[in-house]
């Protein structure tokens, strides 16, 4: 397997937090050369060697209240495809969950990035999501993130992007970019990107729940709002009179608010974000 390396910080785009999370098993990116736009200028035509490239982009863990949001993707040729469906690659979510749903996934993306022509993911941190939900950029935030990974990649004949209101806007600069719900049934290389979204999200939540078991115990749910997060998250704002650094202040607290008070202001001391300054937080998106 081809070891994953970092891509130099500042590659997509300004500083922020998770850009310099991204790491990449291909060769140093190249630019795209079926990219249009007014101002854009002209760029070289597509090259007979990436002629047959197919790119997936898709996501994992928009919606949980704890943790990191990541992007993947994944560019395949025909042979790679074949090969990667063959053995069983599809939507992450059909996995289901748990550490067996997990464990089956990461000897996916073993093979993934064993087989891939090209395959980045990028961590979304903490700061960055509530800095843009607040203004209700959520999806812009992916939308951007989406750009600069298809920058990054080599030139392809094809681009499936999983989310047909998310990715509609990309199509005027990737002509050949089709935002379809439900991507992964359109070409293996969506659930492939799927599955290392979801596989470096996942370890990256166990992280996070390795800093607690001492003193909270096993946290469970894999930061989705549901028992297990709702319990950890009311048992340490009982032990500590705050949110976790790992919780995503711009979501709804409403299930805690017996313990945080009637006038507790999830984003108070926050109002750098709305400037559009960092605030200063730990970072989470930890190596591993």
């Amino acid at each position: 397997m081809r070891p994953l390396r970092p891509i130099p910080c500042g590659l997509f785009g300004p500083s922020l937090p998770g850009d310099c999370n991204a790491e990449s098993i291909a060769p140093p990116p190249l630019k795209i050369g079926l990219k249009t736009g007014a101002g854009r200028g002209s760029l070289p035509a597509m090259t007979q060697a990436t002629s047959d490239l197919v790119l997936g982009i898709d996501e994992a863990g928009r919606g949980p209240i704890l943790g990191p949001l990541v992007m993947a993707c994944v560019g395949l040729r025909p042979r790679q495809a074949a090969s990667l469906t063959r053995a069983g690659v599809m939507d992450s979510k059909r996995f289901g969950a748990g550490e067996d749903a997990h464990e089956a996934r990461r000897q996916l993306a073993e093979r993934i990035r064993a087989v891939a022509a090209h395959a980045v993911v990028a961590v979304i941190d903490v700061d960055e999501i509530d800095r843009r939900t607040v203004r209700g950029e959520l999806n812009r935030l992916e939308q951007e993130r989406a750009r600069a990974l298809l920058e990054a990649a080599p030139a392809a004949r094809r681009i499936v992007c999983d989310g047909a209101r998310m990715f509609q806007p990309l199509t005027a600069d990737w002509p050949m970019l089709e935002a379809r719900d439900r991507g992964e049934e359109h070409h293996v290389a969506v659930a492939a990107a799927s599955i290392l979204a979801k596989v470096r999200r996942d370890e990256l939540f166990l992280k996070i729940a390795a800093r607690y078991a001492a003193e909270f115990g096993p946290l469970g749910g894999w930061g989705y709002m549901n028992a297990p997060t709702r319990q950890f998250l009311r048992a340490y704002i009982e032990q500590r009179r705050d949110l976790p650094p790992e919780g995503r202040r711009s979501w709804p607290w409403d299930f805690a608010s017996d313990l945080l008070g009637p006038g507790f202001d999830p984003l108070a001391g926050f109002h750098e974000l709305l400037a559009g300054r960092t605030v200063a937080r730990p970072q989470l998106a930890l190596a591993l």
